[in-house]
Parts: structure tokens; C-alpha cells; sequence
């Protein structure tokens, strides 16, 4: 049997601002990205007007711009994709803030600042409310630092929710 002390309330209250003191955490990330996501994206068109580039092997650089969401589903619906964006932001902003596992915090800061960044595009960019893409893979569609970090986001989530199920388990078979 674990012998626990009981807790004061002054380790509460300590706990308790601790927990506040990392709900920056996704608006941080999310401000990182946002910030990366449109450096890239005003270089690209300010060195991209002209013609593409070739990299290295599948991997290239060209300016496109996307009216639609990934893979260029829903094209020419921008308002209603921003729309949708901004309800799905106040989603993530909310549950990272609330959220208490940092992995999980960084992932949603990480799709914050990707949704934030392609909104920025269609509100403020004004390419016919096109999303800004330029990094090109041979046999897959033009995207730009926003769409990967909302991948990596959605991946660093997922892999934060199994080890959160994974210690759950383990301290529920330790009871």
C-alpha cells in the first residue's frame, strides 16, 4: 500500500500556478509559426514571381497560391474556409490553453500558427484570397511551412495522447 501526505493548500495553490503559468505555451509555438510561416511566404513571392527552382532531387520551390483547403479540396470557397478556420481556432486555442501536457500544447500551438498563418493569407494577402504555397515534391500538391506544422502538429497530439493513455493504464494497473 502507497502511504500519501495529504496536500495543503499551499502546494495546491502552487500546482494550480504552475498549470497557469504553461497555458502560453500554445499561443508561443502558435506565434513562432505564424511568424516562420509568413518570412517564407514573403520570400517566396518576392524570389518565386519569376520561375520555379529545382533543389534537389524531388524537392523544388514554386510559387502557387491555393483558394481551396489541403489538396485543394473546396477551391474557391475562401470565405467559408475562413469561417470554418476561425471556429476550429478558437477550438485549439481553448483546449491548449486547458490542456495540462505540454507535448499536447506544443502540437495544438503548432496548428495554431499553421491556421493562423493560411488565414492570414486568405484575409490579408489578397491573392484572390489564395493560401501562399511554394515548397514542391514531385507526385505530391505545393504546400508551405503552415501545412507542415499543422502535420506535425496533428502527429505530436497523437503521439501525446498515447502516452498519455499508456500512463494511465500503468497507473491504473499500480492501484
Amino acid at each position: 500500500m502507497r502511504h500519501t501526505e495529504p496536500q495543503s493548500f499551499l502546494s495546491e495553490t502552487a500546482r494550480r500556478a504552475a498549470q497557469r503559468s504553461w497555458s502560453w505555451v500554445p499561443l508561443f509555438v502558435g506565434a513562432a509559426v505564424l511568424a516562420f510561416d509568413q518570412i517564407s511566404k514573403s520570400l517566396a513571392i518576392h524570389y518565386l514571381s519569376d520561375s520555379p527552382h529545382h533543389l534537389l532531387g524531388p524537392l523544388g520551390f514554386g510559387l502557387t497560391y491555393n483558394t481551396g483547403s489541403a489538396f485543394s479540396l473546396f477551391s474557391g470557397s475562401s470565405i467559408l474556409l475562413s469561417v470554418i478556420d476561425v471556429a476550429l481556432l478558437i477550438v485549439l486555442v481553448v483546449v491548449g490553453c486547458r490542456s495540462k501536457q505540454r507535448i499536447i500544447q506544443i502540437g495544438l500551438g503548432l496548428m495554431i500558427g499553421g491556421a493562423v498563418g493560411n488565414l492570414c493569407d486568405r484575409l490579408v494577402r489578397h491573392h484572390g484570397r489564395g493560401v501562399v504555397d511554394f515548397i514542391t515534391l514531385s507526385h505530391w500538391p505545393t504546400f508551405n511551412l503552415a501545412d507542415s506544422a499543422i502535420d506535425l502538429g496533428v502527429i505530436v497530439v497523437i503521439i501525446g495522447l498515447l502516452f498519455q493513455q499508456r500512463s494511465s493504464q500503468r497507473e491504473s494497473s499500480n492501484v
